[in-house]
C-alpha cells in the first residue's frame, strides 16, 4: 500500500525547491497568510515575572483564501485552530509572519488603520451562549456594529435587523427579546445574522455548531451556506468535524500542533489523502455505510504532543507508523506531491498512497488496543 522510501524521499527533494500555488487561476486572493505565528509567553520565577518558555499555538502557516471561497480548517482540539481565527480577525497580535487582506499588510496595523477593514471582516463564535450579551436585546446586538461603523441602511437599522432576523430563519418579531429567551440553535442564528449586518467580504466560523444538538447543526451549516451563496462571503470554517467540512468547504486545511501538514480541494483531500495524520482523521469519521470492511482503520496512540516542546523534524512523528530518522532530523515542507493533483500540498517524507481503500492490515499504534484486539481474535 505504501510507496518505497526512496521514491518518496526524491519526489519530496524535486518539488522542494518551489512551493506551488494553493490554487487555479489568476484571481487574486482576498486574504493571504504567510508564516504566520503565534506564541504565548510562559511567565515564571520568583520574585521578578520572566518568560520561561512559550506555547507555540501557531507556529508558521501559510494559506490563501479567494473572494467567495470557502476554506476549511480541521484537526485534533488543540492544534491551533480558534487561534488561527483569531489571529486572522486581529484580535490577537501574530508574533510574527504577514496578514494581508486585499494586497494590504495587516499583521500589526493599529486599532485606527484596521478600522475601515473591521466591517469587512467577521467572526462567529464557538459558544452562542458565551458570545452574545445577555443584557442586551437582540436588536441592540445585531445593530450594534451598524452604529459603532455608522452604517444608516435604507429604511432605518431597525428595519434592516428585521429583515435580517427573517434571513437567518428567526421572527421579525424576536426584536425587543433577550438572548435568554431563545434556544443554542437559535443563538447562534442571531450570531450568523449579526456577522452579516455590515455585509462583510470574509467571516471565521471558530466550530460554529460544535455547541450544538445534532438535529440543528445540519440547519445552521445550510444557513451558513446559504448565506455565503447569495451574498457571495468567503468563509474561514473551523471545525474538527470533517463531515461537516466537507459539506461546506471547496479547499480543506489539515492543521497539527500549530501547523498545516495537508491542504487541498475538497474532493482531493477527501479521497485521496496523502498526509498519514490525514489518512488517520478520515478513518475516524462515522460511516453509515455497512460494507465498512472496505475503509482503512488507523487508531493513533496518545494525545496532540505539548505545543510548549513540540518535537524536532516532523511533528507527527511520535505518533507515525511511518516515521524513521530523518523525520526526526528534517522537518518536511509544505509541497506538492509529483502524482498528487496541482494544489494538492503536503508535508511529509513518506507520504501515503492515494487512497482511502481498506489496508491489508489494520494500523493501531495503541499497544494496549493491539493487545486487547490480539487477545479476542486468539479467542475466537
Amino acid at each position: 500500500m505504501t510507496m518505497s522510501d526512496n521514491s518518496n524521499s526524491n519526489t519530496t527533494t524535486a518539488v522542494a525547491d518551489a512551493i506551488p500555488e494553493q490554487r487555479e487561476g489568476d484571481t487574486a486572493p482576498l486574504l493571504k497568510v504567510e508564516g504566520l505565528q503565534k506564541h504565548f509567553p510562559i511567565k515564571g520565577g520568583f520574585p521578578i515575572r520572566r518568560t520561561v518558555g512559550a506555547v507555540k499555538a501557531v507556529d508558521g502557516l501559510d494559506f490563501e483564501v479567494l473572494p467567495g471561497e470557502s476554506l476549511g480548517l480541521v484537526g485534533e482540539s488543540g492544534c491551533g485552530k480558534s487561534t488561527t481565527g483569531r489571529l486572522l480577525t486581529r484580535l490577537y497580535e501574530p508574533t510574527q509572519g504577514t496578514i494581508t487582506y486585499k494586497g494590504q499588510d495587516i499583521s500589526h496595523a493599529n486599532r485606527k488603520q484596521l478600522a475601515p477593514i473591521r466591517s469587512e471582516i467577521q467572526m462567529i463564535f464557538q459558544d452562542p451562549y458565551a458570545s452574545l450579551n445577555p443584557r442586551q436585546t437582540v436588536g441592540s446586538i445585531i445593530s450594534g456594529p451598524m452604529e459603532i461603523n455608522g452604517i444608516n441602511p435604507p429604511g432605518g437599522r431597525e428595519a434592516r435587523v428585521r429583515e435580517l432576523l427573517e434571513i437567518v430563519g428567526l421572527n421579525p418579531e424576536h426584536y425587543n427579546r433577550f438572548p435568554h429567551e431563545f434556544s443554542g440553535g437559535q443563538r447562534q442564528r442571531i450570531g450568523v445574522a449579526r456577522a452579516v449586518a455590515l455585509e462583510p467580504k470574509l467571516i471565521v466560523a471558530d466550530e460554529p455548531v460544535s455547541a450544538l444538538d445534532v438535529s440543528i447543526q445540519a440547519q445552521v451549516v445550510n444557513l451558513l451556506q446559504k448565506v455565503q451563496q447569495e451574498m457571495g462571503i468567503a468563509f474561514v470554517f473551523i471545525a474538527h468535524d470533517l463531515a461537516v467540512v466537507r459539506h461546506f468547504s471547496q479547499r480543506v486545511a489539515v492543521m497539527y500542533l500549530g501547523k498545516i501538514v495537508e491542504i487541498a480541494d475538497r474532493d482531493s483531500l477527501y479521497n485521496r489523502p496523502r498526509h498519514p495524520y490525514t489518512h488517520a482523521l478520515l478513518s475516524a469519521v462515522p460511516d453509515a455505510d455497512l460494507d465498512a470492511e472496505k475503509r482503512e482503520r488507523i487508531r493513533l496512540e496518545g494525545d496532540v504532543p505539548s505545543p510548549i516542546e513540540p518535537p524536532s523534524g516532523c511533528r507527527f512523528r511520535t505518533r507515525c507508523w511511518k516515521a524513521q530518522d530523518k523525520c526526526a532530523s528534517e522537518e518536511p515542507p509544505l509541497v506538492q506531491l509529483s502524482t498528487s493533483k496541482p494544489g494538492h500540498l503536503t508535508a511529509c517524507h513518506f507520504p501515503e498512497d492515494p487512497t482511502i481503500e481498506a489496508r491489508a492490515e489494520d494500523v493501531v499504534m495503541d499497544p494496549a488496543l493491539a493487545a486487547l484486539e490480539g487477545d479476542a481474535e486468539s479467542e475466537d
